[in-house]
């Protein structure tokens, strides 16, 4: 007597699915935040204790077409993670808005770094004027 293709196949399919469920279940559960920072605004939830105080670096020797974003706190799952500082590709004509804390009341913002067209610190998504020189 010879197996119909159809009850093998679907022993195999069957077979194949508890072996993937075995590996699944055996691997170690992990986790990271990940952001991705491409002009849409990044949520960062709010903290309500101080980040600490910044480290102090040595500022790299200025290179052409490039701008240093200074290294800062970051909050990373239940605490904070200190980001080294890092060579950026400028932007002719935009200003680089480095990021930094800010307090609101008794909790902390995390403002981003982002670019500036006008270098009024503004985001340009948020500016209703960009590069209008008598809006003040």
């Amino acid at each position: 007597m010879s197996m119909s293709p159809r009850p093998f196949a679907r022993a195999a399919a069957t077979a194949a699915l508890l072996s993937l469920a075995a590996i699944g279940s055996a691997q170690a559960a992990t986790s990271a935040t990940v952001v991705i920072q491409a002009g849409a605004p990044v949520l960062v939830p709010a903290q309500y204790y101080a980040p600490p105080p910044p480290r102090y670096e040595v500022a790299p020797r200025p290179r052409r077409g490039m701008v240093w974003e200074a290294g800062h706190w970051e909050w990373r799952g239940h605490r904070y993670a200190w980001v080294p500082g890092r060579w950026l590709q400028a932007r002719p004509g935009y200003a680089y808005r480095q990021p930094h804390w800010q307090r609101h009341g008794d909790r902390w913002m995390m403002q981003r770094g982002g670019w500036d067209r006008d270098g009024d610190g503004v985001p340009d998504r948020h500016d209703r004027r960009p590069d209008d020189p008598r809006r003040y």
